[in-house]
């Protein structure tokens, strides 16, 4: 994995790497800070891969522009902190050219301003709308926005017929940044937030804070909103409590482990997600068919473990990396103009058409409603 810096090396290995990264004549530097291990590890994980896969085949193709790329891959284990000091060392130590990641919402937005400062192109793999809204010049994310996430199961709710929920978020900024947006667009739908609640990340049971909301007769559906393995315990522990009330999830679901996690309980759960999970059962000529299949069976190919959304997440921001450094060069001002550029570019969360004034550059077509049946995940057609 030749220039790829993932883990903590030898000083034996340190210096054979050094000699084989020196071997290579104006490499291509690019930074990424991703949760590979802690809390969020079902995001960091399958991105950090991700990463490592797709630049081992662009090098193994030559690289960009005759260039090959040199990955510079750090784990901050989802603390904003280690990010902040991690990104710090990759723009001054390193000098890359462009970061990708982090993981999460909460340390994406301790870097806006660092980013911003150092004029350097940062493509998050988080989903918080406030990343790109307001605009940042050099900040631009992957994932679909959380805002369409929320209108998606609302329509969802409409729908069956749901107008008073419970809405339980976790206390990291994707949980926040999810509140936020739930409460404000429910109104659109004639939804009336009835109970929410607020639990920590790190929970090992909810069956309190579930006691709580079920408690109010008034509660025909529940939003767990989380991107920790805590959702999973939500879910476990609503059914635990003999309450069979529908429950939604967020776009932070997508990940196979977290139906794993949960169990019996899952099934039923209804989310909202980019079309990953349902590659195989696009129609021909869709346009994000042919990348979606080869990612999934190249991934799964080589980590022996199902792909998800978020490894999605990765892919997409090193694709959009790639295709503005093809355009541009390895010049940031360059790399972040050639990104406001793309149009009609289909990746894995969506056919990404950026701007000046969309630094994520998705829309609500992005998502698609899904559910688990059986311990998979399938379309959802309604009940």
């Amino acid at each position: 994995m030749k220039g790829i810096m993932r883990r903590t090396v030898s000083a034996a290995a340190a210096a054979c790497l050094l000699l084989a990264s020196s071997s290579w004549a104006e490499t291509i530097k690019v930074g990424a800070v991703l949760a590979v291990t802690g809390p969020a590890s079902f995001l960091g994980g399958p991105e950090a891969n991700t990463l490592e896969m797709l630049v081992e085949e662009v090098n193994a193709k030559g690289g960009i522009n005759g260039r090959k790329v040199e990955l510079f891959l750090k784990d901050t284990a989802g603390s904003p902190e280690k990010a902040i000091s991690m990104a710090k060392q990759l723009l001054e130590e390193q000098q890359v050219v462009a970061v990708l990641g982090p993981s999460t919402s909460g340390e994406t937005m301790s870097l806006k301003k660092i980013f911003e400062d150092a004029r350097t192109p940062l493509i998050s793999c988080a989903a918080a709308e406030a990343i790109v809204d307001p605009v940042a010049s050099y900040v631009f994310k992957t994932p679909q926005n959380d805002s369409y996430a929320a209108r998606k199961i609302f329509m969802e709710m409409n729908k069956l017929g749901i107008s008073k929920i419970a809405v339980l978020v976790d206390n990291s900024g994707f949980g926040k940044a999810g509140r936020e947006q739930i409460l404000k667009i429910a109104p659109e739908y004639k939804i009336e937030v009835v109970e929410a609640e607020v639990y920590d990340a790190k929970a090992t049971d909810l069956s309190a804070a579930v006691a709580k909301i079920k408690a109010n007769p008034a509660i025909q559906g529940v939003i767990n909103w989380s991107v920790v393995p805590a959702q999973s315990i939500v879910v476990k522990n609503i059914r635990q409590a003999g309450w069979k009330v529908p429950i939604f999830q967020s776009h932070g679901f997508g990940n196979i482990k977290y139906v794993d996690a949960a169990g019996a309980a899952a099934e039923g759960v209804i989310f909202p997600a980019g079309r990953l999970l349902m590659a195989d059962q696009l129609p021909d000529g869709h346009p994000q068919k042919a990348l979606l299949v080869k990612y999934v069976k190249d991934y799964e190919s080589k980590y022996k473990e199902t792909a998800s959304t978020f490894g999605g997440h990765g892919y997409d921001a090193f694709m959009i990396f790639e295709k503005a450094v093809t355009v541009a060069g390895p010049d940031k001002d360059k790399i972040r103009a050639a990104i406001e550029g793309l149009k009609n570019l289909p990746g894995t969360g969506g056919v990404y058409n950026f701007s000046a004034t969309d630094h994520n550059g998705l829309t609500l077509d992005a998502f698609e409603m899904m559910t688990v049946k059986d311990g998979k995940f399938v379309p959802y057609i309604g009940r």
